[in-house]
Order: C-alpha cells, then structure tokens, then sequence
C-alpha cells in the first residue's frame, strides 16, 4: 500500500471516518449559522448608522471567540478526565438543542436572540476543541498521524468554505432563514449520529480535579506544554498560522472591491481559491512526509508563506495597472485577466503552504506530548490560538485604519513579519533548520 492509499485508507476505518463527519458537520454548522446571521445583520440595516452594523458585526466575531478564553481550559481537563467520545456525543446532542433554538431565532429574525445562539456555539466549539486533536493519536497509530491531521485540517477548511458560502446564499432566498435553521439542525441530528458511531476513547487517569478558574488552569496547561519546548514552540507556530490566515481571510472582502475593483461575486471566489489551498496543502503534506511526522516541512511552509504573501502586493499592483478605469470587474472577467490568475495562483499558494506549515505542528504537538495531559496542552493551544486572533484583528486595525497602509502594504508587512517569525523559530528550535536541510538534500539524492 503506499502512501496515497494509505492516507485515504483511514476512511475506510471506523476508528476515523465517523470522528471525521462528526467535526466536519459540526464545523459546517459553526460557519453557516454564523455567515448567515452576518447576511441578515448587513441587510436588514439593523440600525441607519453604518457604525451599529460594524459594531454587531465585530461583536458577532468577539461572542464566537470569547468562549474559547473562558471555557477551553475547562474542556481540556474533561477530555484528559473522560471517555472522549462519551463527551462527544453530549457535545453533539447539545448541539441538536442550540440548533432548534437557532433555528427559532432565525424565522423570527431576532437579532440578540441569533447572537445569543453564536455564543452557545463557541461554547459548545471550546469543549470540543481539546477533544479534537487529542483523541487522533488515541486512535491511530503514529505512523498515521500525518495522514490523520491532514485530513482533519483538510475537511475543516472545506467545511468552513461550505458553511460560509452556503449561509450566505442560502439566506437571501424568500424563507431563507428557515431554509437555514433547517439545514442547521438536519447537519446537527446527522453529526449527533456520526459521533455515536465513534468508538471509545477512555482516559489515561482519572484522579484530574476539575478546576472552573480558567486563569488558574490556562497557566497550569501552559506549564504542561512548557515541560516540552518544542511542543511549546508548537504551539506558537500554529498560534501565528491562524493571526497569519486570519489576516488575510479578514481582509479578502474589501481586497475584492477596493483593491481589484470586482464585483461582489469575486470574494467568493478568492476565498475558495485560499481555503482550497489549505486543503491540497494538508493533504500534499501528508503526502511527501510518507509516514512520519516530518518537522523539517515547517521551515518549507513558512517559506512559501512568506514567498506568495510577498508576490501577492506585486500581482495586486500589477492587476490594478491592467485594471485602471474598469469597475465591477466580474469573475469570469477576472480569470481571462493574467494578472488576476496570478492573483489567484498567490492566494492558492499562500493556502496551499499553510497547509503544509500547520499539519506537522499538530502533528508533533500530539506525538510529543504524554496522553495524560494531552488535551489540557490542546486546551492552552486553542486559548493562545484565539488570543492570536484578537491580535490580528487589532494589527490589522492599526495598520490600516491607523497607520493607513492601503491592503496589499497590509499583506507585504504581514510577509515580512512570517519571515522574522520563521527566523525565531529555527533559532529557538534548531531541529526544524536541520531536519529541513536533511529532508531537502534526501530529496535531492
């Protein structure tokens, strides 16, 4: 069997594909509740004031996120506690509940009650998070593990592009929101049942005291994944792919419009052409890792990142010199143009190396950490990724409503900050430089 067979073989295994539906569904759920609801905000003009529209619209993003600080620490210690897959169907019946009543919220259109079901959400989100990643190597062997996270990081990032554009599509129908609510709480019951299927996942040791001070227990996790630095690192590398990703997903929007001048229709396709790269990057990884966990792809992906966020304040330029004077731009308008397909190569690329740059950093997070903390050191992973969003978002703030860089400046000076960030990397854990070069030079021979 090589390696592609063995990489999709897992689908066959029950070990595997219900775990896989069970969070690509409840991903799916998250994105197309939430891009609904940011549809609804904008065009029912909550308010004249287009300052009351942002405002809901950035706390729509802050209640998803704010779970993650006040709950993950929480979770984690459930999950290195508990039967892992008992605490995910309670998780995903849990969700069955929040869906009916979401789906409520959307037929009556009622804005604080719609918000209310995006932070229930991000809390049932939180509790699951931990349990995510840490129940994969309880699952599969190592030599799996590459192949497992890929496919994991893979249909997350597909099932976020679902659920963004199906939420968004769905909802400017006539009864569109029940068209939503229902769809929710179909792909609610169907993750509930897939998570059923799951076979057990006991813990380690069970003698953990639960502590709901998530202060205390984030600095205690933080402990755990610093008995291992190189998790520790890690850690941190996933943490900057997301701020990385985040900023760049953030901003596609107004890129389409402001920058490449396209129609509305054009941001879709820009961030399909990002989150499918990620996908191919996942997979491609497990891939040319064979089956082991291979740090030295790390400095590859950062690389590439830096490469094609680099290109990307070239291409943009480029396409506004080929552009100038034309509006509206539509797609199919934007692919016959040269420059907008090397746009797009960027935005691909840039996808396509974070994939590559975040699997094995999973990866080596739950090889190298021992199973009885392993959830609790996902939990840390998971508050630092959110605190890594939130400054992201504030960067992207200063930068371009402070600073007043236009956006392409934005992604050049996010370029050059992956470069540093690579640097320190490789500086603070040396293996990553040498297994990079002993992967490079293998490949060579």
């Amino acid at each position: 069997m090589d390696n592609q067979q063995g990489q999709f073989h897992l689908f066959t295994q029950r070990r595997f594909l219900p775990f896989f539906v069970t969070q690509f569904l409840g991903a799916l759920n998250d994105n197309l509740f939430k891009n609904a609801l940011l549809v609804i905000i904008v065009s029912l003009g909550v308010s004249e004031a287009a300052s009351s529209t942002n405002f809901l619209t950035n706390l729509a993003a802050g209640l998803f996120i704010l779970p993650y600080f006040l709950f993950s620490t929480t979770a984690g210690q459930l999950a290195d506690k508990y039967d892992k897959a008992f605490l995910i169907r309670r998780i995903k019946f849990a969700e069955i509940i929040i869906m009916l009543i979401g789906c409520y919220a959307l037929y009556s259109t009622s804005i604080p009650l719609m918000m209310f079901i995006l932070f229930l959400l991000g809390v049932q989100s939180s509790f699951f998070g931990p349990i995510k990643y840490s129940i994969i190597p309880q699952h599969l062997s190592s030599e799996e593990l590459m192949a497992g996270n890929a496919q994991v990081g893979m249909g997350t990032f597909v099932s976020i592009l679902l659920g963004t554009m199906l939420g968004g599509w769905l909802v400017t129908f006539p009864l569109g929101t029940v068209w939503v609510g229902s769809l929710a709480v179909v792909v609610a019951i169907i993750g509930w049942w897939g998570s059923c299927k799951i076979p057990d996942a006991p813990a380690d040791k069970g003698e953990i005291t639960i502590s709901l001070n998530p202060v205390r227990e984030a600095w205690r996790n933080l402990g755990f994944a610093r008995e291992n630095m190189t998790v520790f690192y890690c850690i941190m590398g996933i943490s900057w792919f997301w701020l990385f990703g985040g900023s760049f997903l953030t901003q596609v929007p107004n890129f389409a419009i402001t920058v490449l001048q396209g129609h509305p229709t054009l941001i879709s396709i820009l961030l399909a052409a990002f989150i499918i790269g990620v996908a191919i990057g996942s997979i491609l990884c497990a891939k040319v890792s064979g089956k082991q966990v291979e740090p030295g792809l790390i400095p590859l992906g950062a690389i590439g990142l830096t490469v094609f966020s680099t290109d990307i304040f070239l291409s943009s330029h480029a396409f506004q010199l080929a552009a100038k004077g034309m509006t509206d731009i539509l797609p199919l308008t934007f692919l016959t143009m040269g420059s907008g397909i090397r746009v797009l190569i960027d935005l691909v690329a840039i996808g396509l190396f974070g994939g590559i740059f975040i699997v094995p950093l999973y990866a080596m997070v739950q090889s190298r950490t021992v199973s009885h903390k392993r959830a609790r050191v996902i939990a840390a992973n998971n508050v630092f990724n959110a605190l890594f969003m939130v400054s992201g978002a504030v960067i992207g703030i200063v930068c371009l409503s402070i600073v007043q860089m236009n956006i392409p400046q934005f992604f050049l000076t996010i370029s050059a900050a992956n470069l540093l960030f690579l640097l320190l990397l490789i500086w603070r854990v040396p293996e990553f430089k040498q297994r990079f070069w002993l992967w490079v030079t293998n490949r060579r021979g």
